[in-house]
């Protein structure tokens, strides 16, 4: 899976395929459930209540209110930051406002710390360089570091050039795909060159790793992300830089020698107490069986995580809120989880698994939202049983037909999300919030991550969304991934 590859590489932000419609798709728009054995559908059961909670979450503008306190007020919110502790108190007060049961619980989080950077092409013309450091890089030695530059543009190129790497500033120039109808994001190729790349360099001797943004739209834009360090490689100074200079450093290098002067004073300081945040709607026969429904609350150090994950965030607060104040409870309990440190380290996801270690079998489907705050296009879903995956994908196509209004219909089998992903040993349905997503990866990891990139009615049908699923997988009488049987 996609999203479960990325969570892997990098333990960072992992928005997922999303987008294109093929073979595998199915668009539920007329769906219809069971053949002929069946009575009665889940969208028979439960169109009018799904009806009245899209149309309360369609015309309140509350989600977007909150985006807008979160990111104009708060900004961006790395692990360990100030900002993040105050995004936690927020975010816990807000949910209390709304009438939800609310706590915290604390996760030890790693907190590495931005300082000074700056890059300048010094041969063949001077010329100062865009640059971010890579989540996680050490730093430059005192004052920088000036070596001569290797471009490659693949693995097998970096491989071939091995003899020439000792003490160079090895540039990867490797192009994202643009995004497709048939392949969708292109953001899977290549972000393993953005992880790996100072390790496997530096086991040829390389001083110094420079990564091409992973994007394919630029507009000078610098993005950054998590990096790792193999235990076995030494530790070689990583940032990245625009698709622009990677392109002018490649042409120059063609013809000529290319220096570059790097610096980076970034620093990794010890762990720093966090948290997750937790709000529930408590059901009304069967509360300690869970529906949960989540996002993650840090994000990088620049822009303000308005897609990422702010819009997730706010999204998952509101659709709880809509439920509670539409006097709305189901037979199961409703629980929303803003994680913790998603971005650098899945702290917050781990713990959240660990913690409720014993709980997990009554964990009936676990949601998450982390694909920006873009129209809802559906859901995907997987477990780790193949047959469960299935059938709920089929019950979850049904559930779908209800979000015709909202345009909200396809459903597939590559569904979860980073955060979640460690319940799904556990049997915990993985589910994940798709939406049209073909821009995110301009502005993703990138200080044009703003909330003027959001529109407020994008969010309103992600809370409307997700408020459908969450009600309805809450009340209904069987697991979502229960054989099949007549519901009703």
């Amino acid at each position: 899976m996609k999203r479960l590859i990325l969570a892997a590489l990098a333990s960072c932000s992992t928005p997922s395929y999303v987008g294109p419609t093929p073979a595998w798709v199915a668009d539920t728009s007329s769906f219809t459930p069971g053949g002929p054995a069946s009575k009665r559908s889940i969208a028979d059961e439960y169109r009018e209540v799904a009806d009245k909670i899209i149309a309360t979450a369609r015309a309140d503008r509350a989600a977007y209110d909150k985006l807008a306190h979160l990111t104009d007020k708060i900004g961006h919110r790395l692990a360990g930051s100030a900002a993040l502790d105050k995004a936690i108190v927020w975010a816990a007060q807000a949910m209390t406002d709304d009438g939800l049961t609310v706590r915290t619980e604390k996760v030890m989080v790693p907190h590495w710390q931005r300082g000074r950077e700056e890059a300048v092409m010094i041969a063949p013309t001077p010329r100062a360089l865009k640059v971010l450091g890579l989540g996680g890089t050490v730093s430059t030695p005192e004052g920088g570091l000036a070596a001569h530059v290797v471009v490659v543009h693949d693995w097998k190129e970096l491989d071939a050039k091995r003899h020439d790497l000792l003490g160079r500033i090895v540039l990867f120039n490797v192009p994202m795909p643009a995004w497709s109808a048939e392949h969708g994001s292109g953001y899977g190729d290549v972000v393993e060159y953005r992880w790996s790349a100072a390790s496997r360099a530096a086991r040829y001797g390389a001083a110094a790793v420079l990564v091409r943004s992973v994007t394919a739209h630029s507009l000078d834009t610098v993005h950054t992300g998590s990096m790792g360090y193999d235990k076995d490689a030494p530790r070689i100074p990583a940032a990245s830089i625009t698709v622009e200079d990677a392109e002018l450093i490649d042409r120059l290098a063609s013809t000529g020698a290319v220096q570059i002067r790097l610096r980076l004073e970034s620093q990794q300081l010890p762990d720093a107490p966090s948290a997750n945040v937790i709000g529930e709607l408590r059901g009304r026969e069967r509360p300690e069986e869970i529906v949960l429904i989540g996002a993650h609350l840090d994000s990088w150090d620049v822009g303000q995580g308005a897609h990422d994950d702010g819009a997730g965030v706010v999204a998952m607060m509101q659709a709880l809120a809509t439920l509670k104040r539409m006097n709305l409870v189901p037979r199961r309990t409703i629980r929303v989880v803003l994680f913790t440190n998603e971005e650098n380290g899945l702290r917050g996801g781990k713990a959240y698994a660990k913690d409720h270690e014993a709980e997990l079998a009554n964990h009936v489907a676990a949601l998450e939202a982390d694909m920006g705050g873009f129209a809802p296009t559906g859901f995907g879903i997987s477990h780790k049983d193949p047959q469960a995956a299935a059938r709920g994908r089929d019950r979850l196509a049904d559930i779908a037909t209800l979000l015709r209004s909202i345009g909200a219909t396809q459903v597939d089998l590559d569904g979860g999300g980073a955060d979640i992903s460690p319940m799904k040993p556990a049997g915990v349905p993985q589910i994940s919030l798709n939406v049209d997503n073909r821009t995110y990866f301009d502005y993703h990891h990138t200080s044009a991550d703003t909330l003027d990139k959001v529109k407020p009615q994008d969010l309103a049908d992600m809370a409307a969304a997700t408020a459908v699923f969450a009600y309805v997988v809450a009340d209904l009488p069987d697991r979502i991934d229960a054989p099949l049987s007549t519901p009703f």
